[in-house]
């Protein structure tokens, strides 16, 4: 069925005034008869149902196979994706903007080359980045494209910040504000390298503080084959790089997609539909908890605790975590929280490991496969510590998310999992200050632990 004749997908709408629209990247097409013309027209035909149209389009760059010598071949692939592949698109009702990319912008040349093939773009980037950075003010919303390939800084995994900065303050109003590029400054899935999967070290630190400083809600990003969102001190990352590139990373867990996306008074919500129009992953942003006062008080030792059942793909659990950490000189490890089965060697396990007295959460969903890791704060030796965790199954690996006693900011553990809690059976065995095996299992050696829970679905 044609994508016309097709039923209609409902999209994300806005809670009252604000904005609703697709991003997507990464098709590497730009060649009639070849693979990726297909799969990008796979992914095209959902975005085509969306009911109502989005307002706008975002493409997270890597359009074309790129790669070129010769100028001439690169505008070709550019005027193939353009003129037929995107020929469905109204640009003068649903504009479109783009990112420069690996595969797009990867030399002078290439750069020269975008600037002209999408001369529709504002031109009003800095010095030297007419056409690749700009900006685009849409009522209350703010959007800021960045070259993360910049030639002049040094190519690939570069990019300014002063220019980012000054156009952040100068729009200090704008209720929403997105940055758009195309690599991610924080590893997606395990793949991780400076400069040729994410931004370059000597760039990332400043780039997300300006991003942080300025209350930006979101980085939105591609480059690695995957869907995944991530936060960092309260700013979402979010990774969108299923636009038609016939490759997954990794091949099994990843799929083709476009994410739908709604902003409004309330925050950011969004649904990544993959290519049978199925509603894979899904985010209402910021989490709206209750007051940590409300959770339930967790008992010591063994229980039957009221958080079993699963997997979910849409469930948030709050955990919070109170005493005085160990003195120091032991690096073994210590359990605030384990669930357990007896199929399984560590469902669940959450608790401090190493001599700085590491949070760490340790997943195992399979029998006789390694649990998956994820780290967090270390907690001062001999010290109060009051922690909030947050597992929740609707962000894949970047759902396990963790604040500070004060600390209005979520950030989200580092782990190198393609998958998260999703995955997860929920144990109706539990045990607070030991693991599985009794008092003597990896017992606190603190003082004064007290876990309480919160669940919500």
């Amino acid at each position: 069925m044609s994508a016309e004749g097709a039923a209609r997908l409902p999209a994300l709408l806005p809670r009252g005034p604000g904005h609703q629209f697709v991003v997507y990247g990464d098709s590497c097409s730009g060649i009639a008869g070849a693979l990726h013309e297909k799969t990008f027209a796979s992914v095209n035909a959902v975005v085509q149902r969306l009911e109502p149209p989005p307002e706008f389009i975002a493409f997270l760059g890597d359009e074309v196979a790129g790669y070129a010598v010769d100028r001439s071949e690169l505008e070709a692939q550019w005027r193939h994706w353009l003129q037929h592949e995107m020929a469905w698109l109204d640009r003068q009702a649903i504009p479109l903007w783009n990112t420069t990319s690996n595969h797009t912008t990867y030399d002078e040349m290439s750069e020269a080359t975008f600037s002209t093939m999408l001369a529709h773009l504002p031109r009003n980037g800095p010095p030297g980045q007419e056409g690749l950075s700009y900006f685009v003010r849409r009522g209350d919303l703010l959007m800021v494209f960045v070259h993360t390939m910049w030639t002049g800084l040094g190519g690939e995994g570069h990019v300014e910040t002063t220019w980012l900065s000054e156009v952040l303050q100068r729009h200090a109003d704008a209720r929403h504000k997105l940055v758009l590029g195309h690599h991610p400054v924080f590893p997606i899935n395990g793949f991780s390298g400076a400069y040729q999967r994410e931004i370059g070290p000597e760039h990332a630190g400043a780039f997300w503080d300006v991003l942080v400083e300025a209350g930006v809600l979101a980085y939105l990003c591609s480059h690695i084959l995957a869907f995944d969102v991530q936060v960092h001190r309260g700013v979402l990352q979010v990774c969108t790089a299923g636009a038609g590139t016939a490759h997954r990373m990794p091949e099994g867990v990843e799929y083709l997609h476009c994410v739908q996306g709604a902003l409004d008074g309330e925050g950011l919500r969004y649904q990544v539909l993959d290519t049978d129009c199925r509603v894979r992953e899904r985010l209402s942003w910021p989490l709206r908890l209750a007051d940590v006062s409300q959770w339930r008080a967790l008992p010591a030792g063994v229980s039957e605790a009221a958080l079993a059942g699963g997997p979910y793909d849409d469930r948030l659990v709050g955990l919070s975590f109170t005493g005085r950490a160990a003195a120091a000189g032991d690096g073994s490890a210590q359990t605030l929280l384990s669930a357990f089965r007896p199929d399984l060697q560590m469902p669940l396990w959450i608790g401090l490991r190493g001599i700085d007295q590491r949070l760490t959460v340790i997943v195992g969903f399979q029998a006789r496969r390694s649990p998956h890791y994820w780290y967090g704060p270390a907690v001062a030796a001999g010290s109060p510590f009051d922690l909030q965790l947050v597992v929740h199954t609707g962000m894949g690996p970047g759902g396990f998310l963790y604040r500070g006693e004060g600390e209005a900011s979520w950030s989200s553990l580092t782990g190198a999992s393609a998958w998260g809690a999703e995955r997860l059976d929920w144990p109706e065995r539990w045990s607070v200050g030991h693991a599985a095996r009794g008092p003597v299992d990896q017992p606190f050696r603190g003082t004064n632990l007290s876990v309480s829970a919160l669940v919500q679905r």
